[in-house]
């Protein structure tokens, strides 16, 4: 990898190492497993393998 690109991967790393964490740990979260019912996730994983992917551009907007 040139020299100019792993500058920009440890510049990259100094960033990410000064985000501080946010959100709810995966413990807490724990108490959700199981909620959704077999039929329902079904669903979902239908809906991911037709869907993803494709984009429909005429929803996209511009923020002004």
């Amino acid at each position: 990898m040139p020299q100019h690109l792993q500058w920009q991967v440890v510049e990259f790393v100094q960033r990410l190492k000064k985000t501080q964490i946010q959100g709810t740990p995966g413990q807490q979260l724990l108490h959700f497993a199981g909620s959704i019912n077999a039929e329902a996730l079904q669903l979902m994983c239908q809906a991911i393998k037709q869907d993803c992917g494709q984009i429909d551009v005429d929803q996209w907007q511009v923020c002004a």
